[in-house]
C-alpha cells in the first residue's frame, strides 16, 4: 500500500469534526453492537477535491485514515469509539460489464439487482494461537481472501515447527455475507445477457438485503487468482469488498428525469388526446386492438397501493391475460411492453419453471451451503412481468402465481430455507386456446387449460379473434405492407452506397409506425406519474363506481339468477379508474375516468363472462369454470340418473340418460359433454362399461 502525501489522520479529522461531529457524538454513546457512520462522497469532495480523488484511487490507506481519525475527534463525552466509515453517494455508477483491469484495487460503486444471497455467518479477522510448549499467545490478522493463516514457529524455540492451539475467545469475528448481484435488464442492450459481480459485505452490511432488491453497492474492486486442476492460472476473477449499501426504496428511482424532461412531462399531461396519444404509442407497429393497448396503458400506469392500519396491504398493480389465436401478434405486444416498461422481465411458458418465476434454492459454490435466487416475478418487483404462452406451463409450475398475483409476495419453503420475497409487479400474461382456435360456447378455463382461481386473478381478460372481415382484413394487410416497406427503404438507404433514397423518404414512410411518444419520453413520463401522482377518488365517481356495480349485482338477485360480478372486480374498476386519473397526472379521480374504466371492465366482461345460451353475464363462467346454464344441467342430469337407478334398481344405461335428457330439452352433445364432467369431477361412476351411478 502505498503512501498518500495527500490523505492523513490530521485531514481526515478536521473533516469528520466539520461535518459529522453531532453524528459521531450520537455513535459514542449508541449501543449498538456493529457501529458505522455513514459519510456523504460529494461533501469530501467539496471539501477537498485532491481528498476525494485519493479516495478513489487508493481506498484502503485513505479509509484506514479516516477509522483512525473517528477516534481522535473531540467529543463532549470521553469515550473512545471503534466504528466503521462508509461512503455513500458516490455520483458515477459502473455498470458490471464495463468492469476493467485498471479498475482493481479502486473505490468503485455499482448498481444491480440482488440475484442471491447467503446466509449471514461469522468470518475471523484476527486469530489468537496458544503454542503447546511456553503457553505464549500470538495474533495473527486474517486476510480477505478466505485462506486461514496459522503460525509456524514460535520464538521459544525458532528452529522446531511448534503446535498451537487457536483461542476462540481471544480471537476477534466479524459477521459476513456473500452477495450475487446483477445488471438491471433497463441497461442491457438487444441480446445481451446480464452479467453478475460477487459481493463480500460484513459487520452492519450484513443481513441487510434480500433477491429482489435493487440496490447501489459501493466498494473496493478485487482480483483473486483461478485455480484449476493443474494450479494456479494467469487468469484472475474479480468480486467487491463491500463499503456501503443504498437501497433503491422508490419505486422506478433508476429513470433520471432531467428538468427538461419534467417540463415536456407536465406539457404533454395537459393535452386533451394525452389518453389517445399514450395508449396509440404501444406496439404502433402493430393494427388495431385499440381496446387492448387502452388496458395495458392503464397497467403500465397502475392504480394506488394502499396500507391500512391493521397492516393489510391492497395491491394497486394491475393483471392483465390475453387470450386468443395464433399469429395475431400477443408475443410482439408482450415484447414491446418489456422495453416500455422501466422495469420488465419476459418469461416464456414452456421454458419458465414454477423456480425461474419465484424463487431457485441454490447450492452455492463458494462453501456448499444453499441460497435463494430471485425468478422473473421477483426480479420484476415494482414492474410489469410478461409471461407468454402460459397455456403451455406445467400445471404446478402455474400453481406458484396465485400467491404472487393476489398478494405480491413468495413464500418459499426449500432445502431447509423459509423466506417472504416481495414481487410487487403487474403480470400482463399471453395464451392460446388448446384446439387451436377460441370457441366462444367453451368455457375459458378449460380452452387454455387454466384453473378458474387463477384466472379470476386477473382484472382485465382480453379475447382476440381471427374473425375474416374484408374492410378489416385490408387495413392491416396495409398497415403490415407499408411497415414492411419503411424497413426496406431505412435499411436500402443505410447498407447501400449508391442508395438514391433521401432521409426524407425514411421519414415519411416511417410516420406510418412511428409512435406519437417516443419510448425513452414514455418511460419517463409513466415514471414520473408513479412517482409523484397519487390520486383521490371525487365522491360523484365514488358513487358512480357504486351504481354501477349494483346495477349489475341486481341482474343477479332472485334464486335462479346468474352472478353478473364479484367484489374481486369492484376492486379491479378502482384500480382501473386511480390509473386512468395518473395517466393524465391528476391528483383526482373524476367521472370520467370512471365512465372510461367501466367501458374497458363491460368490454372485457362481456368477452369472457357472457353466457351464449342465456346471453346474461355470469361471472361464475371465469371463476369457478362452470356457467349456471351448465350448472343446471348438470343438476338434472343427476335427477334423472337418480330417478333411472330406482327404474333399473341399479346402474343406469348410458343410452337410457341421454334418450331421457334429450326428451328434456338437452342436445345429445351436450348430455355427453356433462356426463364426462360429472365423471371427472367424481358425482358419478362407471361400474360396469356403458352404465353409470351416482357416488
Amino acid at each position: 500500500m502505498a503512501a498518500s502525501v495527500i490523505s492523513s489522520t490530521t485531514k481526515w479529522k478536521e473533516f469528520l469534526t466539520r461535518y459529522y461531529k453531532n453524528q459521531i457524538g450520537q455513535l459514542a454513546v449508541s449501543e449498538t453492537k456493529n457501529k458505522a457512520l455513514v459519510i456523504e462522497f460529494p461533501q469530501v469532495n467539496r471539501f477537498d477535491v485532491r481528498l476525494a480523488e485519493e479516495l478513489v484511487a487508493n481506498p484502503d490507506l485513505v479509509l484506514a485514515h479516516a477509522e483512525e481519525a473517528l477516534s481522535m475527534v473531540d467529543l463532549p463525552v470521553k469515550k473512545e469509539i471503534s466504528a466503521r466509515i462508509r461512503v455513500a453517494k458516490m455520483p458515477k455508477k459502473t455498470q458490471i460489464r464495463d468492469l476493467r483491469s485498471v479498475d482493481v484495487n479502486r473505490f468503485l460503486s455499482i448498481e444491480g439487482t440482488v440475484r442471491k444471497i447467503t446466509d449471514v455467518r461469522p468470518r475471523i479477522v484476527e486469530a489468537a494461537f496458544e503454542c503447546a510448549r511456553c503457553k505464549n499467545v500470538m495474533i495473527i490478522p486474517q486476510e480477505g481472501g478466505g485462506k486461514f493463516i496459522e503460525p509456524t514457529y514460535c520464538s521459544c524455540n525458532e528452529e522446531k515447527k511448534g503446535v498451537f492451539r487457536l483461542l476462540y475467545r481471544e480471537s476477534r469475528f466479524e459477521d459476513y455475507q456473500r452477495i450475487k448481484i446483477q445488471e438491471s435488464p433497463d441497461e442491457l442492450k438487444g441480446g445481451e445477457q446480464p452479467q453478475t459481480l460477487d459481493i463480500n459485505v460484513s459487520d452492519d452490511l450484513a443481513g441487510q438485503v434480500t433477491p429482489g432488491e435493487h440496490i447501489t453497492v459501493t466498494g473496493i474492486l478485487r482480483s483473486a487468482q483461478k485455480i484449476n486442476r493443474d494450479g494456479k492460472t494467469a487468469y484472475f476473477d474479480i468480486y467487491m469488498d463491500g463499503n456501503s449499501i443504498e437501497l433503491e426504496e422508490q419505486e422506478y428511482d433508476e429513470v433520471e428525469i432531467s428538468p427538461e424532461d419534467e417540463e415536456e412531462i407536465l406539457r404533454l399531461s395537459k393535452d386533451r388526446r394525452v389518453y389517445d396519444k399514450i395508449w396509440s404509442s404501444i406496439a404502433p407497429s402493430i393494427y388495431g386492438y385499440e381496446e387492448v393497448k387502452e388496458a395495458i396503458a392503464h397497467q403500465l400506469f397502475s392504480g394506488v397501493v394502499k396500507s391500512l392500519p391493521d397492516g393489510t396491504r391492497i395491491r394497486g398493480d394491475i393483471h392483465v391475460l390475453l387470450v386468443g389465436d395464433p399469429g395475431i401478434a400477443k408475443s410482439q405486444i408482450l415484447r414491446y411492453v418489456v422495453k416500455l416498461a422501466p422495469r420488465g422481465v419476459y418469461a416464456s411458458g414452456k421454458s419458465a419453471s414454477s423456480a425461474g418465476l419465484t424463487a431457485a434454492a441454490v447450492k452455492d459454490e463458494f462453501d456448499g451451503q444453499w441460497t435463494l435466487e430471485a425468478g422473473a416475478l421477483v426480479l420484476a418487483d415494482k414492474g410489469v412481468a410478461c409471461i407468454d404462452e402460459m397455456d403451455k406451463m406445467k400445471n404446478e409450475d402455474r400453481s406458484s402465481l396465485h400467491e404472487g398475483m393476489e398478494s405480491q409476495t413468495i413464500s418459499v419453503a426449500k432445502a431447509g430455507i423459509l423466506a417472504t420475497l416481495k414481487c410487487r409487479c403487474s403480470i400482463l400474461g399471453a395464451a392460446n386456446p388448446k384446439l387451436g382456435r377460441f370457441d366462444p360456447y367453451e368455457n375459458i378455463p378449460e380452452q387454455i387449460n387454466m384453473p378458474p382461481s387463477l384466472m379470476s386473478r386477473f382484472d382485465l381478460i382480453f379475447i382476440l379473434q381471427d374473425k375474416p372481415e374484408e374492410r378489416r382484413d385490408s387495413n392491416i394487410a396495409g398497415h403490415i405492407l407499408k411497415s414492411h416497406y419503411a424497413g426496406e427503404l431505412n435499411e436500402h438507404r443505410k447498407n447501400v452506397a449508391t442508395s438514391r433514397i433521401t432521409e426524407q423518404s425514411v421519414t415519411d414512410a416511417m410516420s406510418v409506425i412511428r409512435p406519437e411518444i417516443e419510448p425513452r419520453m414514455l418511460r419517463k413520463y409513466i415514471a414520473y406519474a408513479k412517482r409523484k401522482v397519487f390520486p383521490i377518488m371525487s365522491d360523484s365517481a365514488r358513487e358512480q363506481i357504486i351504481n354501477f356495480y349494483l346495477s349489475l349485482r341486481k341482474q343477479s338477485e332472485g334464486e335462479n339468477a346468474s352472478i353478473a360480478i364479484t367484489a374481486r372486480q369492484l376492486e379491479g374498476l378502482v384500480r382501473l379508474s386511480e390509473a386512468s386519473a395518473r395517466m393524465r397526472l391528476s391528483d383526482r379521480v373524476t367521472q370520467e375516468d370512471v365512465e372510461r374504466t367501466i367501458r374497458i371492465v363491460t368490454t372485457s366482461l362481456k368477452q369472457v363472462g357472457m353466457d351464449q345460451e342465456t346471453g346474461k353475464l355470469d361471472i361464475d363462467k371465469l371463476t369457478v369454470g362452470v356457467a349456471k346454464s351448465q350448472r343446471d344441467r348438470i343438476k338434472s342430469l343427476k335427477h334423472i340418473i337418480e330417478d333411472l337407478a330406482k327404474e333399473y334398481d341399479g346402474p343406469v344405461p348410458v343410452e337410457a340418460v341421454v334418450d331421457r335428457a334429450v326428451e328434456g330439452g338437452l342436445t345429445k352433445d351436450k348430455v355427453e359433454k356433462e356426463l364426462k364432467k360429472l365423471k371427472e369431477i367424481g358425482e358419478i361412476f362407471e361400474p360396469k362399461s356403458g352404465h353409470v351411478s351416482l357416488s
